[in-house]
């Protein structure tokens, strides 16, 4: 009997962490997701390293009538972008390369535009590089439904002529520049981008 009482118990804890009591303020937050037809989002709450409340709203898939989870994944899309500086950083940190080194020192099949663009310069925004998804479009791609790769990124990027800008003078929010970056991380480290960054960002910090 006690055994039959402690898996109840536990079959009762395991389903409190999945889908926990209600937070009104939590929900009073994101009320306005949680409904069908409404893109959703999900929220957890970590104290101590610990979760103390997790829950999702809204739907994961709108054409398919999917509701998120707490255990839906996400594409986490431009929030690399901060892990894909880092990581540039703490190679030079390394003495491995420096933030003011020609990109095309790494990344021979960039085209030579006539000017150096750096590092500092795919990290800033600053490169005057067109940006990939423009470019993959004309060219026939569908962002989202076909499978892009950085080799994509790469060819399209071999076959530009121009920039938008010389580099340095303006600022213009490019995916093209942390592709590249991505890149020099894998080229420099002798790791892929996702092993370099678990080892020394993701594994570090636990």
């Amino acid at each position: 009997m006690r055994k039959l009482a402690l898996a109840l118990l536990m079959i009762e804890l395991a389903c409190w962490c999945e889908t926990p009591p209600s937070n009104p303020s939590a929900d009073a937050i994101f009320q306005k997701f949680q409904k069908q037809g409404s893109p959703g989002c999900a929220l957890s709450v970590i104290r101590d390293g610990r979760i103390e409340y997790k829950r999702a709203y809204g739907m994961a898939d709108l054409d398919h009538d999917v509701p998120l989870t707490t255990t839906s994944v996400f594409h986490v899309a431009s929030v690399s972008k901060q892990f894909t500086a880092t990581a540039i950083v703490l190679l030079a940190l390394d003495g491995k390369l420096s933030l003011d080194d020609p990109v095309r020192k790494y990344i021979p099949e960039l085209p030579d535009f006539g000017v150096p663009i750096t590092l500092r310069h795919l990290i800033h925004h600053t490169s005057g590089l067109r940006d990939q998804w423009s470019l993959l479009g004309l060219a026939g791609w569908r962002y989202s439904l076909d499978l892009i790769t950085d080799n994509d990124v790469l060819d399209v990027m071999s076959r530009q002529n121009d920039l938008n800008f010389p580099p340095g003078d303006k600022h213009l929010y490019s995916n093209t520049g942390y592709t590249l970056l991505a890149q020099v991380v894998k080229r420099v480290s002798g790791q892929s981008f996702r092993e370099f960054t678990s080892r020394r960002i993701f594994e570090p910090l636990e």
